[in-house]
């Protein structure tokens, strides 16, 4: 075998890389539970323990060591649907930047304009900004949007000359900076809100940001933070001798206190010694006496300095500078009453927003003391900032130009007179963002704020500049709130799916392909530790439809074993060496194999792009799953094959048991004669299911319909029936839906009751809603917390929102990754095999996978089945579409081979021969995948089942097209081609 040693080192590689990278998750999980066991013994919290070490070492890798901090930035990560918490997206309001930038205008125009996009944006997919200039347009075509704009705010971008297409791009621009300034201001939220691994990105061209708060139990909360309004302000900054006595005799408070609270101890310690000894002939009458001597001399050396003083960089108190982790500290000192009794009056502390990095890499952050006007007031607030924009002086530096408006720079002139040689900070959300130093009167309220700024620096201090004129509010359109008892059952019943799994695999393959059988054993455990290791690696959470993909990936990696395997066992039959049989058999399966994983890997990536939330977790395992099968099954399995052979000892190695030896080895079917009974059948199958999808419709989830769903604990059974129509009444009788989600004690409430109203308001009433219906129908109280323990009652454990708005786009996304797909395969397919017959074959038989699995889901319901239809339904489609094509593709590759070999022999014989050639491979992947997803089925919980059924209809009948759809089409085809040139 040739490049074994690259593949060995490769292997070597990669493996230690993720026993790196997995240690971190060990090491988390020692530390948690170090936690525990503090907050149990202590009587205190896990988190206090988890604070307390943050910034200490825990970890020692070989001389690297590493603090809880890092390893918590490096473990592998569970997804709120693994451990509880809370997933939001927020939309910025592009409705108020616009209004803003137009003066908050009473124009007739405008403000129909204005009305008119929002009412198209429930149904449309265009940004609001193009929306609204195509109804300014319609709405008053003869004039300009400069007419509106051109006002003192906008000046040096909108002038009265300008034409509409200079307007449109300020507009846009704004509108997109008011995004990224959100972003800016969520995140510093969002780190300073105490949850760890807190996950915040854009989605771009969208205007939405989302968010991930792993382990929120206080949803109003986090409601209430990412809505609030940004405040900007200006205030001046105290000078020391403003403060630094203040501190010193809050520092002499403290050290009082810690010299009192030691004598104490120590006097209690030495009193406990006496009591013990009392009565031996060692006990002197002295002993209380030098016990408070002891006591004594240890006051007089006692540290004289608190911690306020101790943790300050520099021992400077003229500059208040700490490291990041002492943060805390300082801030529990500052917050007590004595503490604050004893600080000057109209002097607050606020924290700079960015730590600063010293050389040997600490991050420090400085307390700057913040003068307060008359009745805590800031000097100047944002509003009267204009425009805001980075750029460069005269010496080439990174400034930031800051431009006033009348009112402002009439205010500023004062402000600036009376400030001179002094720090005036700028403030938001309480944090100060920078503290420049007055140099001279600014009369025009025109200002150059410069520092050690890089560009983005500088960018971003200019687009938070600009959050008091053009605020960005922000409103939830899709939430979910997941209990963490939610969390650890979904644990729980994604490991269970992946153990029985794998067991169930692992037997098999030794049963039918003996030693064989445990060489691909030993390279699935590669493949799965690799999985894990690049997940981690990458820092990307491990979802449920995450477990889904590795489960997946079990059944499908076992493929380009039973491939090999087959190939091997055919040169065997013929007489071939074992050692040539090997070699052989990997040669002639790798096109197959490499055709198949391309093609799986395509769809899972084309899922990754467009799809959203969970699906992205399912894809990213996927992608990576394919990718490590494909070298464990190709590479590393042929590396010990050939080791284990390499002595010419054919005993060693065996693929097949006395049972499995010639099983489906002689099949000799006709299958391309039953084509038209297999077309027959397709068709009314799907043509059944199509009408009942019309007559009955499909049960859409909130992610394609919108609205709110819940999922509700009881302490007894409640008959799902019976709550869907009790509750009617209470939501409007809107649309409801109530079933049971795993177990008739919990159940899944959705209801499309004020879809429309994405208010937090609308939230409440409609849980209230919910909440007050359920303890009239039931008789159970409502618990807040998780009523697993609480008898008589209910809790809802899990909620979720999604707003017309992003339903439409979650759709038309899904719409577009399938057509995508079909569209990617078909020309991969055509450059691979180069006939476009493969390629219509092939798409045609994955067109009919799609509308044979929507249908069994419609006849499902018509049974009583009633599957919900929401974004891992999409997921679902799409590996179907991957596995079909997979299965496909090797028998196209067999037939491709057969061409070659029998260029002469009748079409229809010909891809009879291919299909039963690969007939034994085909079914037992077929059969290997199909199990392990039945197991996902029955183990992996309520929110997998949907998936589950939707993989287990399309793994049968991907199977079944590959035989009786694509090979009969592209038969036909050829046939059809050759009437015509005759």
């Amino acid at each position: 075998m040739r490049n074994k040693g690259l593949i060995v080192s490769l292997t070597v590689v990669i493996t230690l890389l993720c026993v790196y990278y997995l240690s971190f998750t060990w090491v988390a999980k020692t530390v948690n539970d170090r936690a525990a066991q503090y907050a149990i013994e202590n009587k205190g919290s896990k988190q206090q323990y988890l604070d307390s070490v943050w910034r200490e070492p825990v970890f020692n890798f070989f001389g690297a060591k590493y603090t809880l901090q890092e390893v918590k930035e490096t473990e592998l990560n569970l997804g709120l649907d693994l451990q509880g918490g809370m997933h939001v997206t927020l939309e910025v309001s592009p409705v108020a930047i616009i209004e803003a930038m137009a003066g908050n205008t009473d124009d007739a125009d405008f403000k129909a304009a204005i009305q008119q996009a929002v009412e198209e944006q429930k149904s449309s997919q265009k940004p609001f900004t193009t929306l609204f200039f195509q109804a300014f347009k319609r709405t008053a075509p003869k004039k300009k949007l400069a007419t509106i704009f051109a006002i003192s705010q906008n000046q040096g971008k909108i002038s009265s000359g300008s034409t509409d297409t200079e307007v449109k791009r300020v507009i846009r621009g704004e509108v997109g900076d008011a995004v990224d300034r959100a972003f800016e201001i969520l995140r510093t939220r969002i780190d300073r809100f105490g949850t760890s691994q807190p996950n915040i990105q854009k989605l771009e061209n969208t205007g939405r940001i989302q968010i991930e708060l792993p382990g929120v139990d206080n949803p109003e909360r986090v409601r209430k933070l990412l809505q609030g309004v940004a405040k900007l302000e200006f205030y001046e900054v105290a000078t020391p001798d403003q403060y630094v006595e203040a501190l010193y005799a809050v520092n002499k408070k403290l050290v009082d206190e810690q010299e009192l609270a030691e004598k104490e101890e120590l006097v209690t310690k030495e009193g406990k010694e006496v009591e013990e000894e009392e009565g031996l002939s060692t006990l002197t009458e002295g002993a209380s006496d030098t016990a408070a001597a002891e006591a004594a001399d240890s006051a007089a050396v006692a540290p004289k300095i608190s911690p306020l003083f101790e943790l300050l960089v520099g021992r400077n108190p003229s500059r208040l500078v700490y490291l990041v982790q002492d943060t805390g500290k300082i801030n529990r000192i500052l917050k007590r009453p004595e503490v604050q009794h004893l600080l000057p009056r109209g002097i607050k502390f606020l924290w700079q927003v960015k730590p600063d990095k010293l050389d040997d890499g600490a991050e420090i952050v400085q307390l700057y003391a913040i003068k307060e006007g008359r009745r805590s007031k800031a000097l100047l607030s944002g509003e009267v900032v204009s425009n805001a924009r980075q750029d460069l002086d005269e010496y080439g530096k990174v400034v930031v130009n800051m431009q006033m408006n009348a009112v402002g720079a009439k205010k500023w002139k004062k402000i600036t007179r009376n400030s001179i040689g002094k720090q005036i900070a700028i403030v938001l959300d309480n944090y100060v963002y920078t503290a420049p130093v007055v140099n001279g009167e600014i009369p025009n309220g025109s200002s150059q704020i410069s520092g050690n700024f890089t560009i983005d620096e500088a960018k971003d201090l200019a687009n938070i500049l600009k959050s008091g004129s053009l605020p960005a509010p922000t409103r939830i359109v899709e939430e979910a709130v997941i209990g963490p008892t939610l969390g650890k059952e979904a644990q729980q019943q994604g490991l269970n799916s992946i153990f029985v799994g794998l067991a169930v695999v692992v037997i098999f393959m030794v049963l039918y392909y003996s030693r064989g059988g445990f060489v691909a054993n030993l390279a699935l455990v590669f493949n799965i530790f690799f999985i894990l290791g690049i997940l981690a690696n990458l820092q990307a959470a491990l979802t449920l439809p995450g477990i889904a993909g590795i489960v997946l990936t079990i059944g499908m990696s076992i493929d380009a074993n039973v491939l090999i395997f087959e190939r091997i066992r055919e040169e065997r039959r013929i007489g071939a060496s074992l050692m040539h049989a090997i070699s052989k058999g990997y040669d002639k399966a790798f096109s197959s194999i490499f055709d198949a994983n391309v093609t799986s890997f395509l769809v899972a990536a084309i899922l990754y792009v467009l799809g959203q939330g969970p699906v992205k977790g399912f894809a990213i395992t996927l992608m990576i799953g394919i990718a490590s099968s494909f070298f464990t099954a190709v590479f590393i399995t042929r590396v010990i094959m050939t080791w284990m052979t390499k002595k010419g000892d054919e005993s060693k190695m065996s693929f097949e048991m006395g049972w499995s030896k010639s099983v489906l080895s002689s099949m000799k079917a006709n299958f391309m004669s039953k084509r038209k009974v297999a077309y027959g059948f397709s068709a009314v199958f799907i043509a059944v299911g199509l009408a009942l999808t019309i007559a009955n419709g499909l049960n859409f989830g909130v992610d394609f319909k919108g609205g709110r769903s819940y999922v509700v604990r009881f302490s007894e059974a409640v008959p799902a029936s019976d709550l869907k129509v009790g509750l009617l009444p209470s939501f409007g009788n809107k649309g409801t839906e109530v079933k049971t989600f795993g177990s008739d004690k919990v159940l899944k409430v959705t209801t499309s009751y004020l879809v429309e109203d994405e208010s937090d308001k609308a939230d409440a009433k409609v849980k209230n809603a919910l909440v007050t219906g359920l303890e009239k129908l039931t008789g159970e109280k409502y618990e807040p917390n998780d009523n697993k323990n609480t008898p008589n009652s209910f809790s809802i454990v899990s909620s979720s929102k999604v707003g017309a708005t992003i339903a439409d786009d979650i759709k038309n996304s899904s719409v577009e990754a399938g057509l995508l797909a079909l569209l990617v395969l078909f020309f991969y397919i055509l450059v691979r095999f180069r006939k476009w017959q493969f390629s219509l074959g092939a798409i045609a038989a994955l067109f009919h996978d799609v509308m044979f699995v929507i249908s069994a889901f419609a006849i499902a319901r018509l049974f009583g089945f009633d599957f919900e239809v929401d974004q891992v339904f999409v997921a679902a489609i799409l590996t179907i579409v991957g596995y079909s094509i997979n299965d496909t593709v090797v028998v196209f590759d067999r037939i491709r081979e057969e061409i070659g070999l029998h260029p002469k022999m009748e079409t229809a014989e010909l891809f009879n021969q291919a299909i039963n050639s690969t007939i034994s491979r085909t079914l037992i992947t077929s059969f290997t995948t199909f199990v392990v997803v039945l197991i996902l089925l029955l183990f992996g919980g309520e929110v997998l089942r949907g998936f589950s059924f939707a993989m287990i209809v399309g793994i049968v009948i991907g199977t079944y097209s590959s035989i009786f759809i694509a090979t009969p089409i592209v038969l036909d085809l050829a046939k059809n081609k050759e009437k015509a040139q005759k």
